[in-house]
């Protein structure tokens, strides 16, 4: 009787880690708009929490972000992980000289984080003056996107996928997703370069 009741928590046990990694596609594609995808979204740019009082908490609309523009943008976990942290944004930070090169206006860093831990965190990395951040405090960005992770099984809650995007305009012309938030494979700052 224990080993019937071992095999079937162990069955559960599996079954429970394959749902948390098991992938599912983004509905946003090369050609969305993201502007019209996420209709009413703004982002909270990283910033302290004294800006956001004398900002009066203010929020920038997408078609600031991106109407008119050439940006890449990537999404990520959150602030403070490992991944995030050691290889995600150094990808980014390490190329800006390139991007600009190629004519890109913009890089973007948006993770489901409030815009003051993403601010201390980019000051942390020496990100802020190479790379935009991006709070999307309540995940409304990444749900209109379907880009969302439930990953509670690391006590974050629902997060980003990790992800990569070149915008032309507001519309998708690259879009790199990567399998599971732990891999690197797809949507670092160099594999997207060559993608421009």
């Amino acid at each position: 009787m224990a080993s019937a009741i071992m095999r079937r928590t162990s069955s559960a046990v599996v079954g429970a880690l394959s749902a948390v990694t098991a992938r599912t596609y983004a509905s946003v594609a090369v050609g969305t708009d993201l502007v019209s995808a996420a209709p009413d979204v703004s982002l909270q740019k990283a910033r302290s929490w004294d800006e956001g009082v004398s900002s009066k908490f203010s929020t920038t609309p997408l078609e600031d972000i991106f109407k008119g523009r050439k940006v890449v943008i990537f999404g990520l976990p959150g602030a403070y992980t490992g991944v995030c942290s050691q290889q995600h944004v150094p990808s980014y930070k390490d190329n800006i000289d390139k991007f600009k090169a190629k004519g890109i206006e913009s890089v973007i860093c948006v993770a489901v984080n409030d815009p003051y831990v993403l601010n201390g965190w980019a000051e942390k990395l020496q990100a802020k003056d190479a790379i935009e951040f991006y709070g999307d405090f309540d995940g409304k960005f990444h749900k209109c996107l379907d880009l969302t992770k439930d990953l509670s099984g690391a006590l974050l809650g629902l997060r980003s996928e990790r992800w990569s995007a070149y915008v032309e305009d507001g519309k998708v012309k690259v879009l790199n997703v990567e399998e599971a938030p732990s891999d690197f494979k797809v949507s670092g700052g160099e594999v997207i370069l060559g993608q421009i």
